[in-house]
C-alpha cells in the first residue's frame, strides 16, 4: 500500500480551520506499546510453527504462539498457495505446499537436528485424501501416509488396521528422537493443530495451555466407562493405567461408570459417547480429554457427533478425534496411559503420541508444549553477565542443578540465537558400575556395559533379573527408562515383596547411574479378574449353553440354559445364560462372579455373542475361579477347556516400578567456545540442560553477549521509530556497514530472510507489515565482507497492530475514529515526516466513537497519527 498521510493546514477561513487531505480514502496508524516476550517454557526451541499465509487468522495465531512459547523467529514457516479451506486436501497438495517446503526449510536454516514438534496454526486442512484412503494431516507429518488394506465384508474401506500404521514410539517412554516411528519417512514430527471456530477461541486454547505449565493439578482424571457398548471399549485398559498412576504418585486417575459429562475442574476425561455436552469449566489448564467416536476429528463439518474441539472449548489443552470412520479399534484412539505419561512430566503432544498405537486416522488438536507435571531444574550462570564481550576462545562456566534426586541432568546443549550449535557436555551411564537390585531379600547384580545408553541399560537389567525369576518370583518388563516389576507368587501380597536398589561405582567419582524404586514394597491391584467368553452359530431347539464353575473356596456351581424357541438367536440364548448366572445365589457371594459387557454381534450380521465374567472381589486370588464354558455340539464356545478369570493377568499381579536415570544432580559445565565461528555483534547464548530420564525435561538459561573478533560493524535503523507499527503502515530498515568491501547484507525477521542486497555498503529494506501479520516480530541484519567476516546487528522489535480508520469532522474541527469504551488512545503529531511523531494528547473513549479537537499550531502543515494504548 502506498503512503497516505493526513495533514492539517491552519489557513483560516470563515468556517474555521481549512482541512486538506489526499483525494483517496486514508487511514491513520494505530500503535501499541511494546510488550516483552513471555517465557512460558523451554521447548519452543524444538518447534516449527506453520502458518497459512493466505489466512490472517492463521498468521496472527502463529505469531502469538511464537511469542508465548518463545519460538525463535527462524522456526516459522509461511505456507503459501493454499486457499481451499480448512477441512480437506489432496496428498499432492499437502506434499507440495507443506511437507516439501518444511523439509527444505529445516535443511536451509540448519534446524534439522533440533525440531521435534510441528504446530499447525489454524486454517490448515486436517484431512488428507489419496487413492480413496483418508489420513489426518497431523498423522502424516508424524509418520507418513498410510493406505487402507482390505476390510471385512460389508465394512467401510477405512475399517482396517494396516501393519504399516503401527507407531513404534507408542508406549516407549523414551525421547522422541530415540524411539521415532519406524515407518516414518525421515524426519518425523510430533504434529499438532492449534485451531478453533474463531481466532479468539484458538487464542484461548493457547493461553490455557501456557497457563497449565508446572501447575501440578491435584484434580482427578476420569476414565469413564459409558453405557455405549460400541464406544466404551477402552475400558479394558483402565486398570493398567490406574495401577501405573498409583505407583507414579498420581492416584487421582479414577475409573467411573456413567454417561454423564457434567463435570468441573478435571485433569482429564477419557470417555466413549457420540454426543456429549461439557461445562465451560470442565477442565483445569493443562487437561486432556477425548471421546471414542467416529467423527470427533471432523472439526468443521456437521456429522451429528461432538467434535474434539468441544474439549478444548471446555478448557482442555489437548484432544483427539478421527477424521474418517475408524470402527472401534482401540489402537486408533488414545490409551488411558496418556494420563500416566503426562503425570511423569511428558508434554501434551508427547503423552498423546505415546498412547496412540495406530494414529493415522486421528487429528491431534490443542497446545502441544503444555506440561503440567514437568519439573525443570535450576541454573547458575553468574560468571557471564549480560553484555559481556567475548573474543577468540571464550571459556563458558555454568552449573545446573537437578529438580529432585531421581531427576539427574545428563546433557547440556548450546543454542545461539535460538539455533542449536553444539553439545557442551554429555554424561552417559558409567561402564563398570554395578547395579544391585534386591527383591524380597534376594539380590541380583548387573554390571553396566561400556557404551550403554539408558534404554539399553534398562533392557539389559531386565534380562539379568529375569534370569533369576525362580528365586525372586518377580518378572521384569523393560519400558523405556523404567522396569515394570510384577510379582509371580499368587499367595504373597504386594506389601510382603520388598524392593531395594543400589549402585556401586568403580571409580572415586560419583556414579552417573541412578536407580529409584517407586515404592519400598509392591502394590496390590485394585482390579478384578476377568474372562471374556464367546459363543457362535445359530441354535436349534434343544441346544444348550452352560458354565461349570469352581469358586475360590472350592464350591462347585453349575449353570445352564436350553433353547426352547424356534428361530431363537445365539444372542438370546447367551443373554439367558448371563441372566441366570447373575441370578444364581451361590455366585453372589464374595467368592462368586458376575456377568457384564454383553454384546450381540447380530447387528454386524454375525451369529455370535460375547460377555465377560468379573470376579466380585479385587485381587489376583479372587480371580482363581475355575470356569468351563460348555455347549451343545452345534455351538462353538471360546475359550476351550477350564480357565480362570485371568484375561487381565498383568493387571492382577502385585506391581512395582524401578526407574533408571543417568547424569548428575549437580552438573557443572566448562566449555571453550570458539567465537570465531560466529558473526561479530550481539547474540543470545542459551544453555539447555536435559533431565536424564525418558522425559527429558529442559532447564534453560540465557545470556545476551557481544562477540568482537574481526572489527566489522554496522548501524541498523528503522523508520518509523518506536516499537509499534500498524498493519498498513510502511516499515523501512537501513543497514550501513562501517567498512567497505561488503558483498552481502541480509535482513531477517519472523519466518527467515526478508531480502538481500549485494555489493553495497548501505542497504534499505522496505517491509510490508501486512505480510508479517499482527503480532511481535524481531528484525536483525547480517553483514558479510569479501574476506568472509560477518557482523550481526542488534535486534529491533516491532509489534504489528491493527490500523485505526480516522475521519475528520467539522464544527468543531476534530479527528474521529471507532473506539472501545474505556480504552485510552494517544494522538501523535509531527510537522515533518522525516522526524518522529510525538504524543500531543491522550483520549479515553467514553463511547464507541472517540474524538479529539484540532487546535491551531501556527505552522503550515501538521501530520497526525492515532494509536491505542494497552
Amino acid at each position: 500500500m502506498s503512503r497516505q498521510y493526513f495533514f492539517v493546514s491552519p489557513a483560516k477561513t470563515d468556517e474555521g480551520w481549512d482541512v486538506h487531505f489526499p483525494v483517496r480514502m486514508f487511514s491513520l496508524w494505530a500503535a501499541l506499546f511494546a510488550v516483552w516476550i513471555v517465557r512460558a517454557g523451554d521447548s519452543g526451541l524444538n518447534v516449527v510453527v506453520v502458518v497459512n499465509q493466505n489466512s490472517a487468522n492463521s498468521v496472527q495465531l502463529g505469531n502469538d504462539y511464537c511469542e508465548r512459547r518463545d519460538v525463535p523467529a527462524q522456526n516459522l514457516l509461511r505456507m503459501s498457495g493454499w486457499t481451499g479451506g480448512n477441512v480437506s486436501w489432496a496428498k499432492s497438495d499437502f506434499d507440495r505446499l507443506l511437507l516439501n517446503p518444511l523439509r527444505a526449510m529445516l535443511a536451509e536454516r540448519g534446524l534439522t537436528r533440533q525440531i521435534d514438534v510441528v504446530l499447525l496454526s489454524m486454517d490448515i486442512p486436517y484431512r488428507i485424501e489419496d487413492q480413496g484412503s483418508f489420513n489426518s494431516t497431523t498423522s502424516v507429518l508424524f509418520y507418513g501416509f498410510k493406505y487402507d488394506t482390505h476390510p471385512d465384508s460389508g465394512m467401510p474401506a477405512s475399517c482396517t488396521l494396516p501393519d504399516s500404521s503401527t507407531n513404534g514410539y507408542a508406549f516407549s517412554e523414551l525421547p522422541f528422537r530415540v524411539a521415532p516411528p519406524v515407518t516414518a519417512p525421515a524426519p518425523a514430527f510430533l504434529a499438532m493443530m492449534l485451531t478453533d471456530q474463531t481466532l479468539a477461541g484458538a487464542e484461548l486454547v493457547l493461553s490455557r495451555g501456557v497457563a497449565g505449565d508446572a501447575t501440578f493439578p491435584a484434580r482427578p482424571a476420569y476414565l469413564e466407562k459409558t453405557g455405549d457398548v460400541n464406544r466404551n471399549v477402552r475400558h479394558v485398559g483402565f486398570d493398567n493405567a490406574i495401577f501405573d498412576g498409583r505407583l507414579g504418585g498420581r492416584d487421582l486417575v479414577v475409573r467411573i461408570e456413567s454417561d454423564s459429562t457434567a463435570f468441573t475442574d478435571l485433569r482429564g476425561l477419557l470417555t466413549g459417547l457420540a454426543n456429549l455436552s461439557l461445562p465451560a469449566n470442565a477442565f483445569v489448564p493443562g487437561a486432556m480429554g477425548d471421546s471414542l467416536t467416529s467423527f470427533a476429528g471432523d472439526l468443521f463439518e456437521t456429522t451429528g457427533q461432538t467434535s474434539a474441539l468441544a474439549f478444548l472449548n471446555a478448557g482442555a489443552a489437548g484432544s483427539y478425534g478421527t477424521v474418517v470412520e475408524p470402527c472401534n479399534y482401540t489402537q486408533k484412539f488414545p490409551n488411558p496411559l496418556d494420563y500416566f505419561y503426562q503425570g511423569r512430566g511428558f508434554s501434551v503432544v508427547e503423552s498423546y503420541y505415546l498412547s496412540l498405537q495406530n494414529p493415522y486416522q486421528g487429528v491431534l488438536v490443542g497446545e502441544p508444549l503444555c506440561a503440567p507435571f514437568a519439573r525443570p531444574g535450576s541454573s547458575d550462570w553468574g560468571s557471564l553477565p549480560d553484555g559481556t564481550v567475548l573474543k577468540g576462545s571464550a571459556e563458558l562456566n555454568l552449573t545446573f542443578g537437578a529438580a529432585a534426586t531421581n531427576l539427574p541432568l545428563d546433557q547440556v546443549d548450546l543454542f545461539v540465537d535460538g539455533r542449536y550449535l553444539l553439545t557442551m557436555t554429555n554424561v552417559p551411564p558409567t561402564g563398570g558400575d554395578v547395579l544391585a537390585v534386591t527383591l524380597g531379600g534376594f539380590t541380583v547384580h548387573h554390571t553396566v556395559p561400556a557404551g550403554a545408553t539408558l534404554d539399553t541399560l534398562v533392557t539389559g537389567l531386565a534380562q539379568t533379573l529375569n534370569g533369576h525369576t525362580n528365586s525372586t518370583q518377580v518378572l521384569a518388563y523393560p519400558t523405556g527408562d523404567r522396569l515394570e516389576l510384577q510379582g509371580l507368587d499368587l499367595v504373597l501380597p504386594g506389601k510382603s515383596v520388598t524392593l531395594d536398589a543400589q549402585v556401586s561405582t568403580v571409580s572415586s567419582a560419583p556414579t552417573t547411574t541412578h536407580l529409584t524404586p517407586a515404592g519400598l514394597t509392591f502394590l496390590d491391584t485394585v482390579a478384578t479378574g476377568t474372562l471374556v467368553l464367546v459363543v457362535t452359530n445359530a441354535p436349534v431347539i434343544g441346544n444348550w449353553l452352560g458354565l461349570e464353575l469352581v469358586e475360590t473356596d472350592g464350591t462347585p456351581v453349575s449353570v445352564s440354559v436350553t433353547n426352547t424357541t424356534v428361530g431363537s438367536s445365539i444372542g438370546a440364548l447367551a443373554r439367558a445364560l448371563a441372566d441366570r448366572v447373575n441370578a444364581t445365589p451361590a455366585l453372589q457371594t464374595p467368592d462368586g462372579l458376575v456377568v457384564a459387557d454383553f454384546y450381540d454381534y447380530a447387528s454386524a450380521g454375525l451369529s455370535a455373542a460375547q460377555f465377560t465374567l468379573y470376579a466380585r472381589r479385587p485381587g489376583w486370588p479372587a480371580a482363581q475361579i475355575q470356569v468351563a464354558f460348555t455347549a451343545s455340539s452345534a455351538l462353538k464356545t471360546l475359550p476351550a477347556g477350564t480357565n480362570r478369570l485371568e484375561d487381565n493377568l498383568t493387571d492382577l499381579r502385585p506391581r512395582n516400578h524401578l526407574h533408571l536415570a543417568t547424569g548428575a544432580l549437580q552438573l557443572p559445565v566448562s566449555f571453550a567456545l570458539d567465537t570465531t565461528r560466529l558473526p561479530d555483534g550481539p547474540h543470545e547464548l542459551s544453555a539447555v540442560a536435559y533431565e536424564g530420564t525418558g522425559v527429558r525435561t529442559q532447564t534453560r538459561v540465557s545470556r545476551n553477549i557481544r562477540i568482537q573478533n574481526n572489527g566489522l560493524g554496522a548501524t541498523f535503523a528503522a523508520r518509523p521509530g518506536g516499537t509499534n507499527v500498524a498493519l498498513d503502515q510502511p516499515l523501512e530498515f537501513t543497514v550501513t556497514a562501517a567498512q567497505p568491501n561488503i558483498v552481502r547484507i541480509e535482513l531477517f525477521t519472523t519466518g527467515g530472510s526478508v531480502g538481500t542486497v549485494s555489493n553495497q555498503v548501505t542497504a534499505v529494506f522496505p517491509v510490508a507489515p501486512s505480510n508479517l501479520g499482527l503480532g511481535l516480530h524481531p528484525f536483525h541484519a547480517l553483514v558479510t565482507d569479501t574476506t568472509g567476516n560477518s557482523y550481526q546487528t542488534e535486534t529491533l522489535w516491532f509489534r504489528v497492530v491493527p490500523a485505526i480508520t480516522v475521519s475528520v469532522i467539522r464544527n468543531p474541527l476534530a479527528l474521529s475514529w471507532p473506539a472501545i469504551p474505556g480504552r485510552r488512545y494517544d494522538v501523535l503529531a509531527t510537522t515533518d515526516l522525516a522526524l518522529d511523531f510525538e504524543v500531543v494528547d491522550s483520549v479515553t473513549a467514553s463511547g464507541p466513537v472517540a474524538q479529539w479537537l484540532i487546535n491551531g499550531t501556527g505552522v503550515s502543515e501538521v501530520f497526525y497519527r492515532v494509536r491505542w494504548v494497552p
